[in-house]
């Protein structure tokens, strides 16, 4: 292990007091992840990025998408032990998730050691839609379901909510199941939807990401993405 800099000054890329200047603005990323402390130190086999391009190119790249299960930790580690999606895949790549799925949340997750594909699908313009299947613990009635279908306002901003589909209501138990598809991907949005109209969501997935789905991966299996499926998603980042 090495500090980030002197892997950074190693690659040719630029000075180590440069890479130090880099560093503390916020531009390298390692898996796909910000470092800006200096103390980081990292190996040849991580994935390091400036301002989005990759800068150690000899890494073979890798794809997936998982049917992440619940209970399941969308990160590279865990100081608490659990499971996470990284681990649940068989390779010897240092691989990291695409953004994340909460912990009681199941479905649809990429993961890649690719740090280019990874900051153009997380990049804010990146308008993909995300459909996810939500049961709630209240039936919504019309007006709930136009308040959602009109666009709210959810801590300051607005989420365009591309499609709402009522999929089955339970009036005995007082709950009901719909799809909604999306474009953004705020931290627990879906629950901050539903709690926009006094629902609590008790249970959440994501089916759909983009022209993609996981109908054919049962809980916890997973897949390459194939080289047609890699430039599609780089195709919609162009749109």
């Amino acid at each position: 292990m090495e500090r980030l800099q002197k892997i950074i000054a190693s690659y040719g890329y630029t000075s180590r007091r440069k890479a130090e200047d880099l560093i503390k603005k916020g531009k390298v990323m390692v898996n796909g992840q910000m470092v800006s402390e200096l103390g980081t130190k990292v190996s040849e086999h991580d994935v390091i990025s400036i301002d989005g391009v990759i800068i150690n190119k000899d890494v073979k790249h890798e794809y997936y998408i998982l049917n992440k299960p619940r209970s399941v930790i969308s990160s590279i580690t865990d100081d608490k032990g659990r499971i996470t999606v990284v681990d649940l895949i068989n390779t010897e790549a240092r691989i990291y998730p695409i953004g994340r799925l909460d912990y009681d949340t199941t479905g649809l997750i990429l993961l890649t050691n690719d740090g280019d594909f990874a900051n153009t699908l997380m990049h804010p313009s990146m308008e993909v839609e995300k459909t996810y299947i939500a049961k709630i613990d209240k039936i919504l009635n019309k007006e709930d379901i136009d308040k959602i279908r009109k666009n709210l306002i959810v801590e300051g901003r607005k989420v365009v909510v591309n499609r709402l589909k009522v999929k089955k209501i339970d009036k005995e138990k007082n709950t009901m199941i719909l799809e909604i598809t999306i474009i953004e991907g705020r931290n627990h949005i879906i629950k901050k939807i539903f709690n926009e109209v006094g629902a609590k969501v008790t249970k959440l997935s994501r089916i759909g990401y983009g022209f993609l789905n996981v109908k054919d991966l049962k809980s916890g299996e997973y897949r390459n993405l194939t080289i047609k499926e890699i430039k599609k998603l780089y195709a919609l980042a162009k749109k």
